[in-house]
C-alpha cells in the first residue's frame, strides 16, 4: 500500500471523526438557543455550522499544533497509531451519542492518542508537559464556565430586576449573537484537534519536512465539523435543553455568553477544552444562580461518569484497535 493511499485512509477518518464530532457537539451549541425557542432548530443548526466553518479562519489554529505535536514524541506517531486514536475516538463518540450522553470528543481523541502511542512505544513516548497542559484546560474549563455562568446570571437577573416579559424578546435576539460566537469557539476549537491529527499523519507519511498545518487541511476539516452540526444529534440535545431543568431566554443567553468566553480563551491560548463539559456547566451555572433547587443534579451525575470514563475507555479501546490495524498495513507489505 503506497503512502498516497494511507494519507488517504487517514483523511477519510479523520474526517468522519470530524463529522462525528459535529454531530455529537452540535447540542452543546444550539441546545439552549432551541429550548428557550429563540430560534427554531433548523435555523440554529445552520447558523452554527457556518460559524462553525468560519471558526479556524478567524482565530487561527494554536489548539491543532498542541494536539498534533505536544501529547507524544514525535517517533511515537505512525500512521497506526493516528488510525486507532481515530477510531477509537469515533466509536466513544457514535456510543455514547445513542445513549444520549453529552462526553467529551476532546477526552476522546487524546485518550486513543495516548493509548496507541503507549502500545507502539511504550509510556516513555507521551510527552508530560503537553498532555498536562491539556489536562489542566479540560479541567479548568468547565469550573470556569460554571463560576462564570453564575455571576453572569446574577449580574443580569439584578440588571432586569425591574424588567416586564418584554425583556425575553430582547434575551431572545441576544442569544444569537451568543450562540453565533460560542459556535465559532466551538469551530475553533473542535475542528482543530482533527487538523492536528492529519497534520501528524502528513509528518509521519512524509508528505511535509515538519509539523505544520496546511490551508487544505483547514477547509476540509472545518467543513466536516460543519457538515456534522448541521446534521445535528437530537438525542444530546434534547439531554442538554431539557434534562437539567425548563430553559429559558436568560438562562439560554448567560449559559452561551460564558461558554464562548472561556473556550474562545482557550482556543487563543492553544488549550483544547472540551465544549460538552463547558456548556454543560454553564447551563447548570445559570440555573443555580437562580435557584439551586431548580436543577436537576441527578443528570449531572449520569454526565460526570461519562466524562471519568471517556478518557480511560478511548486509551483502552484504542490498544485493540491498534494491534488490529498493525496486522493489515504489515500484511498488505507497509
Amino acid at each position: 500500500m503506497s503512502a498516497i493511499h494511507l494519507l488517504l485512509i487517514l483523511i477519510t477518518v479523520a474526517l468522519l471523526f470530524d463529522f462525528l464530532n459535529g454531530f455529537h457537539d452540535s447540542a452543546n451549541v444550539v441546545a439552549t438557543i432551541i429550548a428557550s425557542r429563540a430560534m427554531s432548530a433548523r435555523g440554529a443548526l445552520t447558523l452554527a455550522a457556518l460559524a462553525n466553518l468560519a471558526g479556524p479562519f478567524l482565530l487561527g489554529v494554536a489548539v491543532a499544533e498542541t494536539v498534533g505535536a505536544e501529547v507524544v514524541q514525535a517517533r511515537a506517531v505512525s500512521i497506526t497509531v493516528v488510525l486507532a486514536a481515530l477510531l477509537a475516538a469515533s466509536l466513544w463518540d457514535v456510543a455514547t451519542w445513542y445513549l444520549g450522553i453529552p462526553v467529551s470528543s476532546s477526552h476522546a481523541l487524546v485518550g486513543g492518542i495516548v493509548g496507541a502511542a503507549a502500545t507502539g512505544s511504550g509510556f516513555a513516548a507521551i510527552q508530560a508537559d503537553g498532555l498536562w497542559k491539556i489536562a489542566i484546560a479540560l479541567l479548568v474549563s468547565p469550573l470556569a464556565g460554571f463560576v462564570m455562568a453564575l455571576a453572569i446570571m446574577q449580574a443580569t437577573l439584578w440588571l432586569l430586576r425591574d424588567a416586564t416579559p418584554r425583556a425575553n424578546v430582547a434575551l431572545s435576539r441576544a442569544q444569537i449573537l451568543t450562540s453565533t460566537a460560542l459556535a465559532l469557539s466551538h469551530g475553533a476549537n473542535d475542528a482543530q484537534k482533527t487538523m492536528g491529527v492529519i497534520a501528524m499523519g502528513l509528518l509521519t507519511l512524509g508528505f511535509t519536512p515538519v509539523f505544520h498545518v496546511p490551508w487544505w487541511v483547514i477547509v476540509i476539516s472545518a467543513s466536516a465539523i460543519a457538515l456534522g452540526t448541521a446534521v445535528g444529534g437530537w438525542r444530546i440535545i434534547r439531554t442538554l435543553g431539557t434534562r437539567f431543568y425548563r430553559i429559558q431566554p436568560i438562562h439560554g443567553f448567560t449559559s452561551q455568553l460564558a461558554s464562548a468566553a472561556v473556550i474562545l480563551g482557550a482556543s487563543l491560548a492553544g488549550g483544547p477544552v472540551s465544549t460538552t463539559q463547558v456548556v454543560s456547566m454553564t447551563i447548570l451555572g445559570a440555573g443555580a444562580a437562580e435557584r439551586k433547587s431548580k436543577v436537576r443534579w441527578s443528570v449531572l451525575n449520569d454526565i460526570l461518569v461519562a466524562w471519568a470514563l471517556t478518557l480511560p475507555a478511548t486509551a483502552l479501546l484504542a490498544v485493540p484497535i491498534y494491534f488490529v490495524i498493525d496486522l493489515i498495513l504489515r500484511s498488505g507489505g507497509w
